[in-house]
């Protein structure tokens, strides 16, 4: 029974975390993380790289959505590809370096600007 319910609680987050990202066009990863992390039982670090790849197929889906409905703009596209490259290349070799408990402060207020950037 216990099986169960985790399948169950993983298949409802992912419900949730698709349908804000399709819906927003991103921020899974701001459900996807606090619930592996608490729900999941699952490090933070961990539950940081296990988000991206979470999140690849649902980023492809609505992008091909977006795509067929002309709402991508290209050329910034092109542009803030080009940084995010080589600042993901940079995040991803640093994640292993900052102790779970930090990460997890960091986490919490990039959160917490980011939702008051959103109200504001």
């Amino acid at each position: 029974m216990d099986r169960f319910y985790f399948v169950l609680k993983a298949i409802v987050v992912g419900l949730f975390t698709g349908f804000i990202n399709g819906l927003f066009g991103s921020g899974g990863g701001t459900i996807i993380v606090p619930a592996l992390v608490f729900l999941f039982g699952i490090e933070q670090q961990k539950s940081h790289a296990t988000a991206l790849l979470i999140i690849l197929p649902l980023s492809i889906i609505s992008s091909f959505i977006y795509f067929n409905n002309q709402l991508i703009d290209y050329p910034l596209t092109l542009k803030v590809s080009f940084g995010a490259i080589f600042g993901s290349y940079i995040g991803a070799k640093t994640l292993s370096k900052i102790p779970n408990k930090l990460l997890r402060k960091i986490f919490g207020v990039f959160m917490i600007l980011a939702a008051l950037r959103m109200v504001m």
